[in-house]
């Protein structure tokens, strides 16, 4: 039942695990909309400069954070506090994920399991795996089948202005995607529910190396007609990596999708955007990582998405473009060529074969009936 007035989501206890930008951005949010939010951090000097002054040392500096969250760390927080969750919120990135899961796992009660909300985005380097793969490996096939993700066009310092911010929220189960939306849902704050988590995953996850691209041509000297059809091109390679991947098309189609990729691809305050900008410009990915201080996840992403493309078989020409500039020190100019001179194609195409990695996946969640 959808009525037009939003009736607030009854109070919950809601645990953050990371405390970087996108992290205590939500913790924010979620504190604001009048849950009992607790942030952990590794990081003991944040923890408590964060309980005493109600501001986050290193990202979002500016901003006075909602009392009702309180900093908790640099230990993993113990059974009996993760018995009290309603919520668990993991906002770490991606490799860090498997090793966080492992040290949970012991202290979650099946019995009576929190809600496990997932916001990285990203493959994982070492094994190429989606994050509820990653799940399924260290919780079980039960806990991956409820957990729900949440992507989307999502500036973490738009979201602490209260800027009106709409997001995709999914699971392969829909009550749970329903009870994610609704501890999210505000005003300013608009969640919408799907089916497709692993569609959502590889769309936040691909979308990264085509920042790269994006910010390549703004690089060049090219301007809109060019960052327009990468874009629109871009979302084609994503679709067809994902179809072929076992992902719904219409996922793309979706503010996880199209949303994301736009943001990304459009903004110069974007990382991964910026070492393409600078790739575009003429320096080395050397120089460009040693001084942009933290690595943009579309870097990674774009060795492991090499491995999956090949794996599945379909053409992703900007993808590998961008791969063969990152690790095969290709000209950026000469590869924006070589893709311009390509034989002219249909351009609409999904691949035949689909489905194959959603399979193997489905099977590992005891879904594959």
């Amino acid at each position: 039942m959808h009525s037009n007035s939003h009736s607030p989501a009854p109070r919950s206890k809601i645990l953050v695990f990371g405390a970087g930008n996108f992290g205590s951005c939500l913790a924010d949010h979620l504190a604001d909309s009048e849950h009992d939010v607790y942030m952990w951090s590794r990081e003991a000097d944040l923890v408590e400069y964060f309980n005493q002054h109600h501001k986050n040392l290193r990202y979002l500096k500016d901003h006075d954070f909602s009392t009702n969250i309180r900093a908790i760390g640099p230990a993993l927080p113990e059974a009996d506090l993760i018995k009290q969750m309603d919520v668990l919120l993991f906002a770490i990135p991606t490799d860090g994920v498997r090793s966080t899961l492992n040290q949970l796992r012991p202290r979650l009660d099946e019995a009576n399991l929190p809600l496990l909300i997932f916001v990285n985005k990203g493959i994982e380097v070492s094994s190429n795996a989606l994050t509820l793969e990653i799940i399924a490996e260290t919780c079980g096939k039960d806990i991956a089948r409820v957990a729900t993700f949440i992507s989307g066009p999502s500036f973490a310092k738009e979201i602490v202005k209260r800027q009106p911010t709409m997001v995709s929220v999914a699971s392969l189960s829909e009550a749970h995607a329903e009870r994610a939306s609704e501890v999210f849902h505000q005003p300013w704050f608009r969640c919408y529910t799907g089916n497709d988590p692993i569609g959502i995953e590889l769309a936040g996850a691909l979308k990264n190396v085509y920042a790269i691209a994006a910010g390549m041509a703004d690089g060049l000297g090219y301007e809109n007609n060019t960052r327009a059809s990468l874009i629109t091109r871009g979302l084609s390679e994503m679709t067809r990596i994902g179809t072929a991947y076992g992902a719904n098309p219409l996922t793309f189609l979706s503010l996880a999708g199209v949303g994301d990729l736009f943001l990304t691809c459009s903004s110069p305050t974007s990382r991964n955007y910026t070492v393409g900008f600078r790739l575009g410009k003429g320096e080395t990915l050397e120089e460009i990582i040693r001084t942009l201080g933290s690595v943009a996840e579309g870097v990674t992403t774009a060795k492991g998405l090499k491995a999956v493309v090949d794996d599945l078989g379909v053409a992703a020409p900007i993808a590998s473009g961008v791969y063969e500039v990152l690790y095969e020190g290709k000209d950026v100019e000469e590869r924006a060529r070589w893709l311009m001179a390509l034989p002219p194609v249909r351009e609409l195409e999904l691949p035949e074969k689909a489905g194959v990695p959603m399979r193997h996946l489905m099977k590992k969640l005891g879904l594959d009936t």
